[in-house]
């Protein structure tokens, strides 16, 4: 089974993203703020981080490029509402997809079908 691991810091996002890729039968862990989600990175193995961008304490960017150093294997896919954040992401974090809010969840949900595509997997 695929593991994600999720930060975002809106309470009702996060409680709806993690609602939906469950249901799309992907395991979920998730948590409020970058900072968070170190330790997970550091003890477990994920196979995404689907994270905001514009966070507390540690923002998406500064967490997908600590997680590149601690779990090199872990795709990276961004959450935003900010266009200029977008901008500034693909810049610093290349790999990463990024998906603009709002979305429907469906579209969520099929961007990580992609991911882990064979398609995707023969291109890495």
């Amino acid at each position: 089974m695929i593991r994600i691991l999720l930060a975002e810091d809106e309470e009702a996002m996060r409680t709806y993203l993690a609602r939906a890729l469950t249901n799309a039968g992907y395991e979920v862990v998730a948590v409020d703020r970058g900072t968070a989600a170190l330790p997970y990175l550091e003890g477990s193995e994920f196979d995404l981080l689907l994270s905001d961008i514009v966070m507390p304490e540690m923002d998406g960017i500064e967490l997908a490029q600590r997680c590149a150093e601690i779990s090199p294997q872990t795709k990276v896919m961004f959450i935003t509402g900010f266009a200029a954040v977008t901008l500034k992401a693909s810049r610093e974090a290349p790999q990463a997809r990024i998906l603009s809010k709002p979305f429907h969840l469906k579209d969520l949900v099929l961007e990580v079908e992609r991911i882990f595509s064979p398609q995707a997997q023969a291109t890495i």
